[in-house]
């Protein structure tokens, strides 16, 4: 596997409230994520999901799951977990990552219910097996690249005529 220059050298995590806020504003309009966990043999499944947070001001992302499904098994098994985030259209990416658990609170429920919830949960927040995954975001890296066909084609014409990538975007480390 090939890894560029600037990925061996880029080694600090940035602990600013700014960088945090920005992995904020480049997830909070990207309706899914991939939930990625894994279970007792060590084998990782993802799955998509909905957050239900309207903020992240304390650090941790909320979904909504079933009782009895299988990715709680899986994180009763090993409680550390990866999201991603993903928006092609905008160049944006993000991994989070962190510790998950399982949430049985009712009034949490209804506080993050939202309509778009009932798809999964028809009889809505009162639905008696809905439980919560808590996942506590340890660190996030993101990937914020301008998305415009002007852009594309100078770093396309960069590449050709220098054998080097162009450096547009920013990459950035950052812990929570």
């Amino acid at each position: 596997m090939a890894t560029s220059t600037d990925d061996r050298q880029r080694t600090e995590i940035s602990t600013s409230g700014k960088d945090r806020d920005k992995v904020w504003d480049l997830i909070k309009d990207i309706r899914i994520a991939m939930l990625v966990t894994q279970d007792r043999s060590h084998k990782l499944s993802a799955r998509p999901m909905a957050a239900a947070n309207r903020d992240f001001k304390d650090g941790v992302l909320w979904f909504f799951a079933r009782q009895g499904s299988p990715k709680l098994d899986e994180l009763a098994q090993s409680s550390d977990v990866l999201l991603a985030y993903s928006h092609p259209g905008k160049q944006d990416y993000v991994s989070l990552s962190g510790k998950a658990q399982v949430v049985r609170d009712p009034k949490r429920v209804k506080d993050l219910w939202s309509e778009a919830a009932r798809v999964w949960f028809p009889k809505g927040p009162d639905e008696g097996d809905i439980v919560l995954i808590a996942v506590d975001v340890d660190t996030a890296e993101y990937w914020d690249s301008p998305s415009a066909t002007v852009v594309y084609a100078y770093g396309y014409a960069k590449a050709a005529l220098t054998g080097e990538p162009p450096k547009m975007g920013e990459n950035k480390k950052v812990a929570f």
